[in-house]
């Protein structure tokens, strides 16, 4: 018999919704660590019912690198004040700041670049296919898939993360959110570099994050 203090206990270890709970606990004959494995495993796809929620709560994190070199400030939120303490959110913001570090995106999401950068890097794409001898037919076809590898390379959640390339920085977000039961949102972010902007000898800090990441 599945009681409600079994629901209560297992909403208080996974933050799922009540009805998910006890379904859980249904499915695995009223076994607590079953049941939280149970909605661990379905947790990816209940990650997007999630992301409607308000995520208000949260921390700015910060990394530093290279003595100063490299700064980054990252707001990421979550919905609750005690999720914001865990390790799992802590480690998971770190990592968000270590990831802008090296691999330097300039937006959050596709949906915050502009639309006219949008449009003048198709021109430069198209200029450049054509100017490779693509035949035209094929030309908007070859720019679709090079706008969509410009937003990998530019947008955060769509670059691949640092410690593990074959995942997304949103993989590992929706992975973290099956973990905790809360929806988790980046906000925004700021990087630092040290010169930038001032003509010097150039220094790769980018890729001295990512070395000192993947050593």
């Amino acid at each position: 018999m599945i009681t409600s203090q079994m629901v209560k206990e297992l909403r208080e270890r996974t933050g799922a919704g009540m009805m998910d709970c006890k379904k859980a606990l249904t499915e695995t004959n009223g076994d607590l660590d079953k049941a939280v494995d149970f909605l661990r495993e379905k947790g990816l796809a209940a990650a997007a019912k999630k992301a409607g929620r308000v995520a208000a709560e949260g921390v700015v994190e910060s990394y530093i690198h290279g003595g100063g070199r490299i700064g980054v400030l990252v707001e990421i939120n979550c919905e609750t004040d005690f999720v914001a303490k865990t390790d799992d959110f802590k480690g998971l913001a770190r990592d968000i700041a270590m990831q802008i570090a090296a691999a330097n995106p300039s937006y959050v999401r596709r949906e915050e670049v502009p639309a006219e950068i949008v449009e003048h890097e198709r021109e430069v794409l198209r200029a450049q296919a054509l100017n490779e001898g693509k035949p035209a037919n094929i030309v908007e076809k070859m720019i679709v898939g090079r706008v969509e590898k410009y937003y990998k390379e530019v947008c955060l959640l769509e670059q691949g993360f640092i410690k593990d390339p074959d995942k997304t920085i949103n993989q590992l977000i929706n992975e973290t959110i099956a973990k905790i039961g809360e929806n988790i949102s980046i906000r925004r972010f700021t990087r630092y570099q040290l010169g930038e902007g001032i003509e010097k000898k150039s220094n790769d800090f980018a890729a001295e994050v990512m070395a000192a990441v993947q050593s």
